[in-house]
């Protein structure tokens, strides 16, 4: 946690009183700014939105981050180094990432080019990972609720950490873990429409929606929805003749040799947890462990392979004793 500098006072006497200069992001819950402390240690601070209609929901938020990212130690989850709680307004100090926000990176070209293939299944992985852990390595575990591009920050090197735990909640054995509905349009799974059920099959339908807008450099709205009947059900299909090579980043050169695989294995976990069924999704620490073992052998060509093939077949073999048929 912060020394005692950490007060409102010396916050704003760090950011020349919230000055816009400093300002580095702006979202519905709160104003991130770049600070550098007298130690020449650069932070970011998170100052939230004061309102007095949500002043309650501000401080279950501030709460809730504070409790969540106290008990997280992951390398591709943000830190937490301090907060400031004040009469009038709430502060949280966490760990500067240069990078900027995944959503700001796929929109500058530049930046994008910079996030190659390679960089891409590494940011798959890494957010596998962290997942799997608050999943499965926390007791209780913690579901974050809001899985999304704004909510992912890299550091200079494109390393991808998990941000913004204030709708992240622990399940709770003896509990019901009912819920209001939260997260991101376009992220949150289907189910949260008419069920207020909380459990970590949300987090896994988010992943699945980022995994495809890493690969395709863009939000996957489109594609999942001409892809429904199929991508999210059970259901056999006779297959969709998009090819994979047609989706991906056209920013980018076709992947190759063992990034190209890995692009495929990407793809295809990214469609099995985005079944209409949370009960037929995978779980997070599957989808670590199928990322980070799986070698397959593509039967056939990279530039070959549909989007129907990865829907509902094993288009390739793997060496890993791994059953990659998720079908």
């Amino acid at each position: 946690m912060m020394e005692k500098w950490c007060t409102k006072t010396s916050l704003k006497r760090l950011i020349e009183n919230f000055s816009a200069k400093y300002c580095v992001g702006k979202g519905e819950c709160g104003t991130v700014y770049r600070a550098a402390l007298p130690n020449g240690q650069v932070v970011a601070v998170k100052k939230l939105h004061a309102s007095s209609d949500s002043d309650s929901d501000n401080q279950k938020g501030f709460s809730s981050e504070i409790t969540t990212l106290t008990e997280l130690r992951h390398h591709n989850i943000v830190k937490l180094y301090g907060f400031c709680s004040h009469r009038r307004h709430l502060f949280l100090v966490y760990e500067f990432l240069q990078g900027g926000s995944f959503r700001k990176v796929l929109s500058l070209m530049k930046e994008a080019v910079q996030l190659d293939w390679k960089k891409s299944v590494d940011v798959v992985k890494g957010l596998a990972d962290a997942l799997s852990y608050m999943h499965h390595g926390c007791s209780p575990p913690i579901i974050h609720r809001d899985i999304s591009s704004k909510n992912v920050l890299f550091d200079s090197e494109y390393v991808a950490h998990i941000s913004d735990f204030g709708m992240a909640r622990f399940m709770k054995p003896d509990s019901s873990n009912c819920t209001s509905f939260a997260g991101t349009f376009g992220y949150a799974a289907p189910e949260l429409a008419y069920t207020m059920e909380l459990n970590e099959k949300c987090d896994v339908y988010s992943f699945g929606v980022l995994t495809l807008e890493v690969i395709m450099g863009k939000h996957p709205g489109d594609l999942i929805s001409s892809l429904s009947s199929s991508l999210l059900s059970s259901s056999s299909s006779s297959g969709h003749a998009i090819l994979l090579k047609d989706v991906l980043d056209q920013r980018l050169p076709p992947p190759t040799n063992q990034v190209a695989k890995q692009i495929v294995v990407a793809t295809k976990v990214a469609f099995a947890c985005l079944n209409a069924s949370p009960m037929s999704r995978l779980t997070m620490q599957q989808v670590a462990w199928k990322l980070s073992n799986t070698r397959p052998s593509l039967q056939i060509e990279f530039h070959l392979i549909t989007l129907g093939e990865l829907l509902h077949t094993n288009c390739f073999t793997s060496r890993a004793s791994l059953d990659f048929n998720f079908g």
